[in-house]
């Protein structure tokens, strides 16, 4: 009988299909997505392999093929993830859960790319030389009161051209380049660097607002050497005149050559689930994209806003018309 018993066992064992693998390419630090996959891992006993892919994701799975190792690609920004589907290297998903859990205006119509979390474009503002109420719409950075007294990063950047998408979809194509031009005009030195350092430049005193994503704070407020820049400035959330505030995501596709589907889809449901959500909350300082999941206490420190309404899919058709109107009007000259 014990002999059988064991047979039987073996037998079943062997029948039993093995845990495949779920490979990633992330444009996200695996320092970033790492809790993530641990966590997925300790629940589901599928290990999870993260490739860093800093710069030519795209590139590399057109070159890759039907060949391509990655079943998954975790990115940041509307526009990556258009890139994505343009090249046509990722497949459309179908999935209850997902569609459950990501609002419609985070999630491709088709079902080819999803957000994961979202983040706030806003207005970082020097504490003692801004008052409250002194900013309080995108509109307002145009203004000449603020002359000489604003900087920003590269307006080539993806993060700013997304922005100046929203304010085209709000406004149409000739007042968007009226406000980039007011924008240009306000700009205290011409745009360098990334959103950590327009909010060192505003503790140095080189200008007294600076346009950067919300989850920068954290990050300095964690790192001994930046601290004093970060409380040197507040987070103020502007609105669109007829909107909300500004929203970016970063998210997820399963790629057109998955060679494990099934277990890449019990990754992507994981990670729009109530523990990756949380755990996206509170290490990376960003707000979950399911509804109902608390953000982190720091980031309720700030504050609560209304996020714009318009559909980021709608925003990532302008980026064109936006790359096109910061060139013509040479806004990093």
């Amino acid at each position: 009988m014990t002999a059988r018993l064991s047979l039987l066992a073996v037998t079943l064992v062997a029948a039993s299909p093995a845990l495949a693998d779920v490979n990633v390419y992330s444009h996200r630090q695996p320092e970033l997505i790492q809790p993530l996959a641990d966590a997925f891992t300790a629940e589901t006993g599928i290990p999870v392999n993260i490739a860093f892919v800093d710069k030519g994701m795209v590139e590399r799975l057109v070159a890759e093929g039907a060949r391509s190792p990655a079943d998954l690609v975790l990115t940041v920004d509307i526009a990556r993830l258009i890139q994505l589907d343009e090249a046509d290297v990722i497949q459309p998903v179908d999935s209850e859960v997902l569609a459950a859990n990501i609002p419609e205006q985070y999630r491709d119509p088709e079902n080819r790319w999803f957000g994961l979390t979202t983040r706030a474009r806003i207005v970082y503002a020097a504490n003692d030389r801004v008052a409250d109420g002194e900013v309080t719409t995108y509109e307002d950075l145009a203004d000449p009161k603020w002359s000489g007294r604003i900087c920003t990063r590269s307006g080539l950047n993806d993060y700013n051209l997304a922005l100046l998408g929203a304010v085209i979809g709000h406004h149409g194509e000739a007042d968007a380049k009226a406000w980039a031009e007011g924008l240009k005009a306000n700009l205290a030195r011409k745009p360098a660097g990334g959103d950590r350092d327009q909010v060192k430049a505003i503790a140095a005193g080189e200008c007294d607002i600076a346009i950067g994503n919300t989850y920068y704070i954290g990050q300095m407020l964690a790192d001994p050497e930046q601290r004093a820049a970060a409380e040197a400035v507040r987070i103020v959330y502007p609105t669109f005149t007829d909107g909300g505030t500004h929203m970016n995501i970063s998210g997820m596709a399963m790629t057109k050559s998955a060679p494990n589907r099934a277990e890449a889809l019990q990754f992507m449901e994981f990670l729009a689930g109530d523990v990756a959500q949380k755990i996206y909350a509170e290490t990376n300082n960003e707000f979950p994209v399911k509804p109902g999941v608390p953000v982190s206490a720091l980031v309720a420190s700030w504050g609560t806003f209304t996020p714009d309404t318009l559909p980021l899919a709608e925003i990532a058709t302008q980026r064109p018309a936006a790359l096109k109107m910061m060139e013509e009007i040479n806004f990093d000259g």
